[in-house]
């Protein structure tokens, strides 16, 4: 089986606080995983340091046939990678479109135009307000920028930070739709919630986190 994400003994503590304990998980490659627990249980901090955004410690932790502990955050847009946090942090001042050109630009994205079309294509929406000010959208529409930016260099291994907070039912159902077409791209996609409210119809494989510990099922 291909291991699309492959961590083991995982620990990371922000400022001497341990934050996260021995945590260990694999996601085979293509599939799709839930990552559930409550606020403040650990999930944005784990995918924080996946991504090599906080200081941490692993026996193990590789992606993409990489290992991840020795790479500068910055590199592993070029191997595929993304993230979409919590809070958007989209650029208010900036188009739509060059919220979502924004990676491909300082990574130097050769084909970003055809990856700007395939996006386009997935999320028509985002085609229709591309010219519109990133300040000048709803919360939810936001959030669908904010995707489509996530997958402009993440077309192998996707991270999603809790996708559907805060959205209107009916941006929640059009952003549930978007992810579980991904599952037909091949990507790898974690997506973390508070509950199984969206993933338990769209995971394949669903890890619970409490109070920094994480355990599959």
């Amino acid at each position: 089986m291909n291991i699309a994400l492959d961590i083991q003994s995982l620990d990371v503590a922000i400022d001497g606080i341990p934050i996260l304990r021995d945590v260990g998980l694999q996601v085979p490659a293509g599939s799709m995983a839930g990552l559930i627990g409550r606020n403040g249980a650990g999930k944005t901090t784990l995918m924080r340091a996946i991504m090599g955004l906080l200081p941490s410690r692993a026996g193990r932790l590789s992606a993409v046939g990489e290992d991840l502990t020795s790479l500068p955050p910055h590199r592993l847009a070029r191997l595929g990678i993304s993230y979409m946090p919590e809070d958007r942090r989209l650029i208010p001042s900036l188009t739509v479109e060059e919220n979502v050109l924004l990676p491909a630009w300082a990574n130097n994205i050769a084909d970003a135009a055809k990856r700007l079309q395939w996006i386009y294509g997935l999320m028509p929406e985002v085609r229709e307000f591309r010219e519109r000010r990133a300040l000048q959208l709803s919360g939810g529409q936001q959030k669908l920028v904010a995707l489509a930016r996530a997958l402009m260099p993440g077309n192998k291994l996707l991270l999603l930070d809790e996708p559907f907070e805060g959205v209107a039912p009916v941006l929640s159902r059009r952003l549930a739709e978007v992810v579980a077409a991904l599952r037909h791209e091949g990507l790898t996609v974690i997506l973390s919630e508070s509950d199984d409210t969206h993933s338990k119809d769209l995971a394949d494989l669903a890890f619970h986190i409490e109070r920094g510990v994480v355990a599959a099922g």
